[in-house]
């Protein structure tokens, strides 16, 4: 304990990532009864992970529900029952194995609420750990943030630390959207301070807003969050928490003070997460011309006469749109932002 100006500073209690997703969801359990968890050993084994410890026997059969090895089948379970009004959780024991299911996170979640033009809302979490582990060699070690955040209609979220933990898998479950939450395995068991407002049942951490963990002079450090770096340098350090939407403007902020930018992540480097924040930069604030040519952050409409084109150059430079039918219905997540 420190003492500072004669007060005694206490120290924080400690939490881990696991209590943290844990606590989040039993606190939403039991606010909606519309909200259940299914998945693979969630209910009587308390999980792969023991990220379900307990909830089974406090909330019974009905709302934490073993399932057979097969995460095509519970997925899309998971999907008609968000269809039908409840608020699923669908854990899939590593995010690996969603390669099986990815027809109904894609086609089936992702892309409903759009070609619905907005009447059908799928609101569904996908949750587990993503990434590499210990010793679990390359078929269960891929991280996915790459895969989920280049698809319209999907957030995307990441938390690193027990307080994103709990804040994001809360407003995860609240969302009208599907929203993949990536978390890591081995952060599980890693305890963390936990601030008194996090252990509100309000407590909760807005989806696309990144965080400043650390502040610095000289060189800036994007984290995605299942990684922990340590340098020394005086550096800043975000932890972006939001794959997708990305919160740009605080990166682009960050950048503008020292024009250096190091980004991190747990995914290969080509088309991966560090790669769109560079893209980004060099499009947004750099002073060279940035010219990208590709189909437009929505999903495709049935029309004949639909021709997704877009230029767009920055630096004093005008964007246009060719023959493009561009509509957001409102609550959508198709899109973060609009460029026609």
């Amino acid at each position: 304990m420190a003492a500072v100006s004669g007060l005694v500073r206490r120290p924080l209690r400690e939490v881990t990532v696991r209590d943290a997703i844990n606590q989040g969801m039993d606190e939403e359990l039991e606010r909606d009864e519309k909200v259940f968890l299914l998945g693979e050993e969630v209910a009587q084994y308390d999980g792969a992970y023991k990220v379900s410890r307990g909830l089974w026997k406090k909330y019974g059969d009905k709302r934490i529900i073993d399932t057979p090895i097969s995460e095509m089948g519970f997925a899309g379970i998971a999907v008609g029952a968000a269809m039908a009004g409840l608020r699923p959780i669908c854990e899939f024991m590593t995010f690996n194995f969603s390669m099986q299911a990815i027809d109904q996170v894609i086609n089936s979640a992702a892309k409903t609420y759009y070609m619905s033009g907005g009447l059908q809302p799928v609101p569904i979490v996908f949750r587990g750990p993503n990434g590499a582990s210990a010793g679990v060699a390359a078929q269960h070690s891929q991280c996915f943030a790459a895969w989920y955040g280049h698809c319209p209609g999907l957030k995307v979220v990441s938390p690193w630390n027990s307080e994103d933990a709990k804040g994001l898998i809360k407003s995860a479950i609240r969302d009208n959207n599907p929203v993949v939450v990536l978390e890591n395995e081995l952060m599980y068991g890693v305890p963390f301070e936990f601030p008194p407002e996090a252990q509100s049942k309000d407590f909760l951490i807005p989806i696309g807003k990144a965080k400043i963990e650390r502040q610095g002079k000289k060189t800036k450090i994007y984290r995605h969050p299942s990684i922990l770096v340590k340098f020394n340098l005086e550096v800043t350090v975000i932890n972006m928490r939001t794959i997708r939407p990305m919160d740009m403007e605080t990166i682009e902020a960050s950048v503008m003070k020292t024009n250096h930018l190091v980004t991190v992540e747990g995914g290969w480097p080509q088309f991966g997460v560090g790669a769109e924040i560079c893209a980004r930069i060099m499009e947004g604030i750099s002073k060279k011309l940035v010219l990208e040519y590709s189909q437009a952050i929505v999903n495709i409409m049935y029309l004949n006469t639909y021709r997704i084109k877009r230029l767009k150059a920055r630096s004093g430079q005008t964007t246009s749109t060719l023959n493009l039918s561009c509509v957001q219905f409102p609550g959508c997540s198709c899109c973060s932002c609009h460029w026609c």
